[in-house]
């Protein structure tokens, strides 16, 4: 009879399995196995010598297997973590990435912290954006919007789960949301990829909604909308804080300028690229 692998024998085994498709594969096989066993960091370490049942191990291997299929790790586990908060996030959902805590952190360090501001977030989806804004100025009121209603859901049931009271939600595309509100501040990351990109043949991508990913024109029909209706939307002197692709930033300028927003300027993401714009109403 073959004895059980231990926790450590399993986890160098998934490790092993998935450095052919993972940058930090030690780290990946740590998290399947955290979501599977109910086991932190900690106990993992602590509890490493113990066998592991076979429908445990069973339940590992269907993980490991979607995962080598290229579907992103959080959907497998079902959070994320993003600016100091545990996200949950299902399919319905884009994945938050690192680059989009550039447009948080240009949000927080350009308004004042302590006003009581209005800010709408719009196209949701898991509420990472607004979620992280709130969760950092409680004085801030955040109305996230999406067009979808599986997104809301997603959205809401983070808010509650992270217990953060200053964010309401409205269902709707764009600006059909907002009611004829106006906001000191309006933010998005929109889709903003090219339909032709060859990225998009990413497996990881694959199994992501596509409409949270692609817009017509270049990738920039969704942003057109955006600016085109901010000044409508945005107090005087109002922001508009806008996420695009790394080479779109050029574009995405003109597009602002058009809409007669002043004070455009773009930031840079972690690795230097272009990826936030904003301007002023």
């Amino acid at each position: 009879m073959t004895d059980a692998p231990t926790l450590d024998g399993l986890r160098r085994a998934v490790a092993g399995r998935l450095r052919a498709i993972s940058d930090s594969p030690d780290l990946d096989a740590r998290r399947l196995i955290e979501a599977i066993t109910g086991l932190n960091g900690a106990r993992l370490i602590i509890e490493g010598n113990r066998p592991v049942e076979p429908g445990v191990a069973a339940r590992l291997d269907t993980a490991v297997a979607r995962r080598l299929a290229g579907e992103p790790l959080a959907y497998i586990v079902g959070q994320i973590g993003f600016h100091e908060l545990d996200l949950r996030v299902t399919p319905d959902v884009l994945v938050p990435r690192p680059d989009t805590e550039t447009l948080v952190e240009a949000v927080l360090s350009r308004l004042p912290g302590q006003a009581a501001l209005h800010i709408a977030d719009l196209g949701t989806g898991s509420g990472a954006i607004a979620l992280a804004l709130a969760h950092a100025r409680p004085r801030w009121q955040l109305l996230a919007t999406d067009a979808h209603a599986n997104a809301l859901t997603v959205a809401r049931r983070n808010a509650e789960r992270l217990g953060v009271p200053n964010v309401a939600f409205a269902e709707g595309d764009w600006y059909d949301a907002l009611a004829g509100a106006r906001f000191d501040a309006i933010v998005s990351n929109p889709p903003y990829i090219d339909p032709a990109d060859p990225h998009l043949d990413d497996p990881a991508l694959r199994h992501e909604p596509r409409h949270a990913l692609v817009a017509q024109a270049h990738g920039l029909a969704d942003i057109v909308q955006i600016t085109t209706g901010a000044r409508t939307h945005l107090r005087p002197g109002g922001a508009l804080f806008v996420e695009h692709g790394h080479t779109q930033g050029a574009d995405v300028r003109r597009l602002f300028a058009a809409a007669a927003l002043i004070d455009v300027e773009t930031l840079p993401d972690m690795a230097g690229h272009a990826r936030v714009t904003l301007g002023h109403a």
